[in-house]
């Protein structure tokens, strides 16, 4: 039931994305867009309600209910970028605003994007681990619950290798190629990209 619920949080999060901004730009409704684009965390917490309820009604703890923390963490750390890249591009399309500059390509500026990326993950990683810690206590029986802690290693495990790759970019900074577009200022690239 919970893979099931994910799933349909997964599909409402699109749905929604997609009304809100549809509403927004194509329809001219920006107050409805904007309620729309604010009910998307409400997803995250019927997950949070159905997840508390299974456990409450005796279900065993096992991998779903840890994949439940990481998806609400993932949304919590990631969702707002998300939602952020997509309105910017929405915008561009259907509104006719300038179109969203995208991430630095090279040097440190590069590094320090994919630092902030990372920072996302690293707080999904916080939220996951401590919806699970509170899974873990709310369930009470240590033998039952090492499914549990298995996904907060996970989770960890995510922001680590995913932390390795961003100490990457500040270890070995991408170069701009030699006389290409990528030598040329910020602002000139800017305006070729349009």
């Amino acid at each position: 039931m919970i893979v099931a619920l994910i799933a349909a949080c997964e599909i409402g999060f699109w749905v929604l994305l997609a009304a809100g901004l549809a509403c927004r730009y194509l329809l001219r409704m920006p107050r409805t867009g904007l309620a729309l684009l604010l009910c998307e965390p409400l997803l995250e917490v019927v997950l949070l309600v159905v997840t508390a309820l299974d456990l409450k009604n005796g279900a065993e703890p096992n991998w779903t209910h840890g994949l439940a923390a990481l998806y609400i963490g993932y949304t919590v750390g990631h969702g707002h970028r998300t939602v952020k890249w997509l309105d910017g591009h929405a915008a561009h399309r259907l509104a006719g605003a300038p179109r969203p500059a995208g991430p630095p390509r090279y040097g440190m500026a590069r590094a320090r994007h994919e630092t902030k990326v990372w920072l996302g993950t690293l707080t999904g990683a916080a939220v996951a681990t401590v919806l699970l810690q509170l899974a873990i206590w709310y369930v009470g029986d240590p033998g039952r619950v090492t499914s549990l802690e298995a996904w907060r290693f996970t989770a960890w495990r995510i922001a680590g290798i995913h932390g390795l790759v961003a100490l990457a970019y500040w270890i070995w900074p991408k170069k701009a190629p030699a006389g290409g577009s990528g030598s040329r200022p910020a602002e000139v690239e800017e305006r070729a990209r349009r």
